[in-house]
């Protein structure tokens, strides 16, 4: 996968391994996950290296 390509919630929530509900919950509720970048009203697109690096830093948090 191009780490410099954004993507829809959709394919977001299934690199994290999440569903789609758990996904637009945490974006509004944990202050630390990544911010979306809004394309149009129905549209929001989410980097792929952000949202890697934060499940990376999770994974450390949780193994610390």
């Amino acid at each position: 996968m191009n780490h410099a390509q954004s993507i829809r919630a959709d394919a977001a929530a299934e690199l994290l391994g999440i569903g789609k509900s758990t996904f637009w919950r945490w974006h509004k509720e944990r202050p630390d996950f990544p911010r979306g970048r809004r394309l149009s009203m129905r549209c929001t697109v989410f980097s792929v290296q952000e949202l890697v690096a934060w499940r990376d830093a999770q994974a450390h948090k949780e193994a610390a």
